[in-house]
């Protein structure tokens, strides 16, 4: 099953490719209507868009997926319903396949809710409480988001049909687009993480490596941004997307700083993702779709590699996650770590690694606008962070002393899981360069000062000594001194969004429906209804009782009154 979904995902890779050459060499754009059943003037039709940003993503995806089921095989091969995990991770690719090829929100929701399913059915593979906590937040917080498409879906009734796509030009300025809009951000903020729906991604590394490789990095996560791409032309001078560059630029903030409180390996990588996702919807929001789908697939190729390397970790380290009992696994480790360090080098943005190509453009175009000082601020402090928080996690995992056991083997010799890395190491190098020489037909010319010019170089090279210095930091020290406890535990909680999220909306109403049921189901409606109506009787039948076994007199009275009482009541 493992080596037939790899072939035919691995092919399914190379036809996209192929066609995708054709498509943007000729600048081709195809529309299918495929018409599955017509009855009087009813007819129902599946439409497929394929152009260049399609055929590219799907190329992507089908790589990474079948370069992740691959890799499964070694991962996952004490995992008795192996078949099982890989029907799920297919029925992923399909729901994820429908998502970008379809210009129709019917399809669309389709593959949207397929998405969410699938990767809640993914979360709690492991079945424990922590996993299916994890999967509840992950599907509540994506169920916004399916909302949101059923009412864009409701909406968009009024223009005759779901071919999103016709509506883009003439219907830019009507009131129904600003609701749909509106709606459209919020569904992809949801599925994109965003500030305040960033709790779950963090949650959902409960899954598998695998699937953190797959969903949580390169796949799921980026719908929304490539929903917002699709719609980009309706949304661009909206007042909506001017918040939605505020709440991305300060998800790349939260999540900068919270990657370095972590201790996770797997949550760390989580919210370096999620400080990537900001860093797209960011830039999507200043107006450049073809740069934030630039960096959506270079940023997709390493993280997925940077994924599996921790799944290689975390088996050599006898399943522990915690970076503090790492340490010096380069020497022992050699291929690993050479896919992790390239990986995380590609992601600080080191010059021509795939991720420098889109990381640096965006930055310049960040410095080449005119926004106000917040922005430009924040960009270039969350690329500092990236910096920081890398530079840490290498110093623990690589260069410090190990520190798990007296006496240890690591060995680095799974080569089903190497080759998987491996391919995914060739495309973290090259696939900058490759997409940048396909996506842009002509080279961006930017001018800048020198200084900020260099100003990126200048805040990686801060953010590699501050890692560096915080790695080697004793626990009493100088950050004891600077942050309050209440501030570092702030920082360190995502900024109390998990909490917020969880037991912030819950409270409140649980707490209400205690009191309720205290006070009324077990208080006043008992009184009066089933237990008040048993007291009443029964203290009547002992009263009764006590004057039937004490004076026969007044028991013979009482009957002789009763029987006059319905004498007068029946013949008068």
């Amino acid at each position: 099953m493992c080596f037939n979904s790899f072939f035919f995902l691995f092919f399914f890779m190379l036809i996209n490719y192929f066609f995708f050459v054709y498509f943007i060499m000729n600048g081709l754009s195809v529309f299918f209507e495929w018409e599955i059943i017509s009855f009087n003037s009813m007819s129902i039709v599946m439409s497929i868009l394929l152009d260049w940003m399609s055929l590219l993503f799907m190329m992507f995806v089908s790589l990474i997926s079948s370069v992740v089921i691959f890799y499964s095989k070694s991962y996952m091969n004490s995992e008795l319903n192996l078949n099982r995990f890989i029907i799920l991770v297919l029925m992923f690719v399909f729901s994820m396949v429908l998502l970008i090829i379809s210009p129709n929100l019917i399809s669309i929701l389709l593959g949207w809710d397929g998405l969410g399913l699938i990767s809640y059915c993914l979360v709690i593979y492991y079945q424990n409480l922590k996993s299916y906590n994890a999967g509840m937040l992950t599907a509540l917080s994506n169920r916004i988001g399916d909302v949101m498409i059923l009412m864009v879906i409701c909406w968009v009734m009024n223009y005759g049909s779901w071919n999103y796509i016709f509506y883009f030009d003439f219907m830019k300025n009507d009131y129904v687009m600003f609701i749909i809009s509106f709606m459209i951000i919020i569904a992809a903020m949801t599925k994109s993480a965003q500030i305040p729906f960033s709790s779950w991604l963090p949650a959902a590394m409960a899954a598998p490596t695998p699937v953190s490789a797959l969903v949580h990095s390169s796949t799921l996560v980026t719908a929304g941004v490539y929903l917002l791409i699709r719609f980009n032309y309706l949304l661009i001078d909206m007042f909506f997307f001017k918040v939605l560059l505020f709440l991305s630029i300060l998800t790349m903030f939260m999540s900068g700083i919270s990657a370095n409180y972590e201790f996770d390996l797997k949550k760390i990588i989580a919210l370096s993702t999620l400080s990537q996702l900001g860093l797209m919807m960011s830039i999507l929001s200043l107006g450049f779709p073809d740069i934030a789908f630039f960096h959506l697939l270079t940023h997709a190729m390493f993280k997925a590699l940077l994924f599996m390397c921790a799944g290689v970790i975390i088996h050599m380290m006898n399943d522990i996650q915690d970076i503090r009992y790492m340490g010096g696994l380069s020497l022992y480790i050699p291929l690993t770590s050479l896919c992790l360090n390239i990986s995380n080098l590609s992601l600080c943005g080191i010059p021509f690694l795939s991720g420098f190509y889109s990381k640096d453009l965006i930055l310049e175009m960040v410095s080449f606008n005119s926004f106000n000082l917040m922005v430009f601020i924040l960009f270039y402090l969350s690329t500092g962070l990236t910096v920081f928080y890398t530079f840490r996690l290498i110093m623990y995992v690589m260069i410090n002393d190990f520190n798990l056991m007296m006496i240890y083997n690591l060995y680095d010799e799974d080569y089903i899981m190497l080759n998987s890395m491996f391919v995914l190491l060739f495309m973290s190098l090259l696939s900058g360069s490759f997409l940048s020489w396909f996506i842009f037909s002509y080279p961006y010319m930017i001018y800048l000062p020198f200084n900020l010019k260099l100003m990126v170089i200048y805040v990686s090279i801060l953010g590699s000594i501050l890692g560096f210095m915080v790695s080697n930091m004793g626990i009493y020290s100088l950050n004891k001194l600077l942050l309050s406890y209440n501030l570092s535990s702030f920082l360190c909680l995502m900024w109390f969004m998990p909490n917020l999220s969880t037991y912030g909306l819950s409270y409140i109403y649980l707490n209400f429906s205690q009191i309720l049921f205290k006070n009324i189901d077990m208080g006043w409606s008992e009184i009066y209804s089933g237990k008040g109506i048993f007291n009443i009787l029964k203290n009547y039948s002992v009263f009764y009782n006590i004057y039937q076994m004490n004076n026969f007199k007044i028991y013979l009275f009482s009957f002789i009154l009763w029987f006059m009482i319905l004498f007068i009541f029946f013949f008068i």
